[in-house]
């Protein structure tokens, strides 16, 4: 049976217009709540904005409290700053403003203000009133002797203050920055540079009031080598371990017992000190084992820091706790907190003159056998700086922080355990086996035995490639080498023995690291191939180029690697030799492999 058509009389057409009419009137509703959202959000984010604003402003003066040691004034300010940061969060937290971030066109803005107020309430409700509770003056010598008591005290509230922190850190690293508005991509980028260097300073303090102690002979009495990287005669880890001082700690006390010279007291040692690996042997030969100067020609610091401890026991009779490596660029960092100081036998050393001075100076002014007394002398003194009554708490954090970041500073512990919390930071120079982002390396040994290290100017460009079939990526590492050594004027003692270069000319053994797991491909110098020596370390592929530079020449070697296979992160890192010129260095990311 034939169905029957639908009525189409006035009936039904006042059915439709009812339909309608409730649409239209449930259609204004929502346009009538979005028009108010948008208004209340306008109105809060205004409100927002302010508080934010002095919140900027009160961070600052808590800050400046911090480092003048007023701490009735920086409660106060802690208050007022936490009022503002609660204000802005509250603002930023009704559900018109959580509705508006999920809009498009301006979500992702208003999502990332919210963020950033959250961030800054947090660091002020959590990260800044353990720091408060410090007593500052735990982390400062007094008459030469640190408090090793009140050091442990302060351990708790700096870890508390730095996990807020690092949390926060880790929050703002991973808000995307692409596509926000110029002023919230400003604002976003300033506070990620400013938690940055916080994050950097309160894990250097906390580490310190952890390690210290035992460190400083709060168990017992230590002894540790002070090695002196001498940047202008160019090795792996900086430069090559020359001058050398015996420090002793005991209850927090620490003093200089003695003085050495690498090239005059250590000399060579046939046969070597210790058998390297079968690996390390053909990249390196005995040298390692044989010469001090030539312990770090690894990258790997642990390595050269037993080496050059065995080689001091050898002569000395004296068996260290460990060894500390740091170079003219990292004093130059401390005497910025420590101010100017007399060296015996030179010219006082300022953060403006100690690089140049060092490095340069008194190479033209002592001969071989005071330059070393000279090094040596330089960073007594300036270690004994920083144990004297007039030094900056946050200069110290912040020039040991950048040395460390640098790796200008390098320290080994002959203690396991020790050594074993010490081994993730920077600090401890160890090149890893394993890595959970893929890391090149660009270490540089001078091949001359001249000092003109000085002179080099490196840059560095590394580049992430394609995603490969086999899982692993690509990469494609430039760096660029000049020298600004002049055509005449420098001493015998700069230009060294020359070993078949002509004068003035730098020679650098280039060695490239690929990723660990990974592999090197192939590599071109000035644009043509060039042969590479090669060899492993550390599960890393190793391939070395001879690199000459006459003075006021450039010279580029480009090198293709691999990742490890299963690399699917599109970023990367780059670790370098310390220079006495800082490396100018660019990374290119590129989207994860699974993107």
């Amino acid at each position: 049976m034939a169905e029957s058509p639908a009525p189409s009389g006035p009936r039904s057409r006042r059915r439709r217009w009812a339909r309608r009419r409730r649409a239209l009137l449930g259609a204004l509703v929502v346009l009538s709540l979005l028009l108010l959202g948008t208004g209340w959000v306008g109105v809060r984010g205004w409100q927002a904005r302010a508080h934010l604003l002095t919140a900027a402003d009160l961070a600052q003066d808590l800050s400046a409290q911090l480092r003048a040691g007023d701490t009735a004034r920086a409660q106060r300010t802690l208050a007022a700053l936490q009022e503002q940061t609660g204000q802005a969060r509250t603002a930023t937290g009704d559900p018109a403003w959580w509705l508006a971030g999920h809009v498009p066109y301006g979500g992702d803005d208003l999502a990332a203000v919210r963020r950033i107020a959250v961030v800054i309430d947090d660091l002020a409700r959590h990260a800044f009133p353990p720091l408060l509770q410090v007593d500052l003056t735990a982390l400062l010598p007094t008459g030469g002797t640190l408090d090793l008591i009140g050091l442990r005290a302060a351990t708790g509230r700096l870890a508390a203050g730095d996990d807020a922190i690092q949390r926060n850190r880790t929050v703002l690293a991973g808000l995307p920055a692409d596509g926000l508005l110029p002023p919230v991509q400003a604002a976003l980028t300033r506070l990620r540079d400013e938690v940055d260097g916080l994050a950097r300073l309160t894990a250097v303090a906390r580490e310190g009031a952890r390690v210290l102690p035992p460190l400083l002979g709060a168990d017992g009495p230590r002894t540790y080598l002070l090695a002196s990287q001498n940047l202008a005669e160019l090795r792996a880890t900086g430069g090559m371990l020359g001058a050398y001082a015996l420090i002793r700690a005991e209850d927090g006390r620490v003093r200089i017992v003695g003085q050495g010279s690498a090239a005059t007291e250590l000399r060579r040692f046939d046969p070597p000190v210790k058998v390297l690996t079968a690996e390390m042997r053909q990249l390196y030969a005995d040298l390692p084992g044989v010469f001090p100067a030539d312990v770090n020609l690894t990258p790997h610091f642990p390595t050269a820091a037993r080496l050059f401890r065995e080689m001091v026991r050898r002569r000395t009779g004296t068996t260290v706790d460990g060894v500390l490596a740091v170079d003219p660029v990292a004093l130059s960092y401390l005497l910025a907190a420590t101010g100017p100081v007399a060296v015996p036998g030179g010219p006082k050393l300022s953060a403006e003159t100690a690089v140049r001075t060092l490095l340069s100076d008194a190479y033209l002014r002592l001969d071989d056998s005071a330059q070393d007394t000279y090094f040596a002398s330089a960073a007594a003194v300036v270690f004994d700086a920083l144990f004297g009554p007039d030094v900056s708490l946050p200069g110290v954090l912040s020039a040991i922080s950048r040395s460390v970041d640098e790796r200008r500073i390098l320290f080994w512990s002959a203690r396991a355990e020790e050594q074993q919390v010490l081994t993730p930071s920077r600090l401890a120079g160890v090149l890893p086996e394993q890595e959970d982002e893929p890391t090149v390396g660009v270490f540089l040994n001078d091949g001359t035995g001249a000092k003109l290290g000085y002179y080099l100017n490196p840059s560095a460009h590394l580049t992430v490639g394609e995603c490969r079939p086999d899982g692993r990526r690509q990469l494609r590492l430039r760096l660029s080498l000049h020298s600004s050594a002049p055509r005449t004027g420098l001493t015998p003692s700069v230009l060294g023995p020359g070993r078949n270069v002509p004068p003035y000319t730098v020679r650098t053994l280039v060695n490239v690291f690929s990723p660990a797991g990974g592999a090197v491909l192939g590599g071109r110098l000035d644009g043509r191939p060039v042969s590479l020596g090669s060899g492993v370390e550390r599960r890393r592929q190793v391939v070395t180029a001879t690199v000459e530079l006459g003075p006021g020449t450039s010279r580029t070697l480009e090198v293709d690697l691999l990742t490890a296979v299963g690399t699917t992160v599109g970023a990367a890192d780059l670790w370098h030799t310390p220079t006495a010129t800082p490396w100018t260095t660019q990374i290119d990311p590129a989207p994860a492999c699974n993107q």
